[in-house]
């Protein structure tokens, strides 16, 4: 291990020196900051004889490399946002479900759409028939989403929804509907995953090919960056790459690397890194293996800072910090004994939370036989503030940092993903990696070992391979979504259709099919489709028509 030498010492004592003022500044919430039995904890520790790895490494909180945190004082300042993922049937069905979450103390929103609106589709599309609000809430119009946040301030809330191929029309109906409510554009907070990249990599929610996909980013960058600069307007996503299959590892050095993607091309599309990338947000999945898990977040926060500085040149420390959000491991749930379930969430979350997330969704316990009950929603939700005001893990900065195990493990992730950083960089970038279906086959290969693993009971799983019990019958109430949410959407439509300017429309999205061979932002196009009462499926087809449709190339 290095000593100390006296320059190192005097750069560790001016910095602590200046993370001590930013505390002072930020202040505290008000909270009692002891242990149950009384002892006072301080805000944040660190070693008595710091050497130069951990002055270069890790630092403090609030500071470069950020590996102890984006803010110098944490959850000390503010707790993370508790957003839990919410949305089925129709509009309205939802917006029903989001006022009793805002009810029992969650403090953000975040949508969940059905399966015909992540691919585009409108309800009485052949391809939507029995998906309809099955797994998510259905919008195909202005009239939805302004149905979706009836009795919500969206200038008083931050909201994330998870879209991706369809994005732009999704914040096209987001901004219309904000400016029915006269919130201006500059006050809207919240996130669009809009993450297109892992499309690819990972879920396969796509529509048109990988380079327009980018030219829609960049349009939604530029916009956003210009009207909207409380807005995240990427959230770059490695949970699906996890769900999918991946180690922990593969997760952070493929979000990372499409991030970098992400950057590249707003660089390319002639914006200034430091307009958007302090805009750029991450969602990260939160699996069971503890101590992994919070080594991987701490890994994130210091490879992005160096990154951002030292690659791609970013002067602003807004820049340099990486935010994320967190979801925990639905690909961990069980469909025997699902009680367990709120265990393996609560270990999760917890994890999350040691990592310094800043929001944070934790499953409940039904996910994998249906959408949540609103008994087991509220006992997840519940769950994360078990978290927050009674464990005390929110009272330290970073309060595993400095454990040999847990810094070992961060450098060892670290290392992993330089190592894939390097292989992505060999085949030509993250798109022609796509293209050649190299993340597709290192994400297999993973899935492939893991199930192995527990079919040779080399991985425990409680209640799957072990601990069984036979002949289980389980007795927890399951929400179903019936067929009157697509009766009522497809109905809904209809009126729609019937009583709108066609011509109007139509003007719309030939004006949206031209800009899609120029260089015209295609933003307030859309904006302008959506107020004519243009539908999701018909934008999308519009710029299809310039764009044309995506096919994967099979990997075997």
């Amino acid at each position: 291990m290095k000593k100390t030498n006296m320059k190192q010492l005097n750069l560790f004592e001016e910095n602590k020196k200046q993370w001590k003022k930013s505390v002072q500044k930020l202040g505290h919430r008000s909270a009692n900051f002891e242990t149950l039995s009384g002892e006072k904890v301080d805000i944040c520790y660190f070693p008595e004889s710091p050497n130069e790895d951990y002055v270069n490494d890790l630092g403090f909180p609030g500071q470069f490399p950020y590996t102890r945190g984006v803010h110098p004082n944490l959850y000390r300042g503010r707790l993370w946002t508790m957003r839990q993922f919410a949305g089925f049937g129709t509009p309205e069905d939802t917006n029903n479900r989001y006022h009793l979450l805002l009810s029992k103390g969650q403090t953000g929103l975040s949508v969940a759409f059905d399966m015909p609106t992540l691919m585009g589709y409108d309800p009485d599309h052949p391809f939507s028939e029995g998906e309809v609000g099955k797994c998510g809430v259905n919008v195909s119009a202005l009239k939805d989403m302004e149905s979706l946040f009836d009795g919500i301030n969206l200038g008083d809330i931050s909201v994330s929804q998870t879209i991706n191929g369809p994005a732009i029309i999704l914040l096209a109906f987001y901004i219309a509907t904000a400016e029915k409510q006269n919130v201006p554009l500059d006050q809207l907070r919240g996130t669009m995953q809009n993450d297109i990249l892992k499309e690819f990599i990972a879920q396969k929610e796509w529509i048109y090919p990988p380079k327009p996909s980018m030219r829609i980013i960049t349009d939604m960058l530029s916009f956003c960056t210009e009207h909207m600069p409380q807005f995240n307007t990427i959230s770059i996503s490695g949970y699906h790459i996890r769900e999918a299959g991946s180690t922990a590892a593969q997760e952070l050095a493929f979000t990372l690397a499409d991030g970098f993607s992400y950057v590249e091309h707003g660089i390319a599309a002639g914006l200034n890194v430091d307009d958007f990338a302090p805009r750029l947000s991450f969602f990260f999945n939160s699996h069971l293996d503890f101590f992994e898990e919070i080594a991987k977040f701490r890994a994130a926060r210091r490879i992005w800072a160096k990154r951002m500085k030292h690659k791609y040149g970013a002067k602003s420390e807004r820049s340099w910090k990486l935010r994320f959000h967190t979801q925990t491991a639905g690909c961990s749930l069980t469909a025997q004994q699902p009680e367990i379930n709120i265990a393996r969430t609560g270990f999760q979350g917890l994890a999350a939370v040691l990592g310094g997330t800043q929001s944070l969704h934790t499953n409940s316990m039904d996910e994998t036989l249906a959408l949540p009950s609103e008994k087991a929603a509220e006992i997840a939700l519940r769950t994360q503030q078990l978290i927050a005001f009674e464990t005390g893990v929110a009272n330290v900065v970073d309060p595993l940092g400095g454990s040999w195990f847990i810094e070992d493990l961060t450098n060892k992730i670290e290392e992993k993903a330089e190592d894939y950083f390097h292989q992505i960089d060999e085949l030509g970038g993250v798109i022609s990696a796509i293209e050649k279906g190299y993340f597709q086959r290192e994400i297999a290969k993973a899935a492939s070992d893991y199930q192995e693993k527990i079919d040779k009971k080399e991985r425990i799983v409680v209640g799957v391979n072990t601990f069984v019990n036979q002949n289980e019958a389980i007795d927890i109430p399951i929400l179903e979504i019936g067929a009157e949410a697509e009766q009522k959407q497809t109905k809904a439509l209809q009126t729609l259709k019937e009583n709108r300017d066609s011509g109007a429309v139509q003007s719309s999205l030939d004006k949206i099919q031209k800009a899609c061979v120029g260089t015209e932002n295609l933003v307030p196009l859309i904006v302008a489709a959506a107020k004519a009462d243009a539908t999701l499926g018909e934008i999308v087809d519009a710029m299809k028509k310039e764009f044309g449709e995506w096919q994967e190339t099979a990997v075997f």
